[in-house]
């Protein structure tokens, strides 16, 4: 009967996980993500340069979601390092992008690996640092994802743009998904909790 009660019960540990993090603003990411993906797969960028153009405008999109996050979450006096750290990391490789566009294929991908590589590692040491929770394992998912993006990347990095351009559509449509649930999830703990 304890469990079944504990089982019913708000979960502490996932709305403490988020505590001052905009359950609407890791929604807005995972909408972000599946539209680029949406895009990218139905109507595939032709050449490197409208490819590289277009990767640039979804990593600024996200990077100020993941800083709005962090502020709103700092106001909060809550935990913000990591999102801060993710936002102004996808800002940065945003602007590299956007004002160097005739970087070759092969530095682009580079880039976009290095990017994937250190979104997932930033994922998989929040999700590990955190007690067993729902949410976790979708973090933990979407870690996994970003990491095995990044290092296929960097096994083939001479890959076609067509090809590369159905890849990131297909890793932001998974990521956005996940996303998607998770902010559900939190919201739904949240209003368990009365929160």
């Amino acid at each position: 009967m304890a469990t079944d009660q504990g089982l019913r019960s708000p979960n502490p540990v996932l709305t403490s996980m988020f505590d001052g993090v905009s359950w609407p603003a890791i929604a807005l990411r995972g909408v972000a993500g599946v539209l680029f993906g949406l895009l990218a797969v139905f109507a595939p960028v032709t050449t490197a340069l409208s490819l590289v153009l277009v990767f640039s405008i979804y990593l600024m999109a996200d990077g100020f979601l993941a800083i709005f996050s962090a502020f709103r979450a700092m106001r909060e006096r809550h935990s913000w390092g990591l999102l801060a750290v993710e936002g102004v990391a996808n800002i940065i490789a945003s602007l590299v992008l956007f004002f160097m566009p005739k970087l070759g294929i092969v530095t682009f991908v580079v880039i976009v690996a290095v990017w994937s590589l250190f979104a997932g590692g930033v994922k998989l040491v929040t999700s590990m640092r955190r007690g067993p929770v729902p949410a976790r394992g979708w973090l933990a998912f979407s870690a996994v994802v970003s990491l095995l993006f990044g290092l296929v990347l960097l096994v083939s990095p001479v890959i076609g743009a067509v090809v590369l351009t159905w890849w990131l559509g297909i890793y932001g449509l998974v990521l956005g998904v996940v996303l998607l649930f998770l902010a559900f999830q939190l919201r739904s703990a949240r209003k368990k909790a009365g929160l």
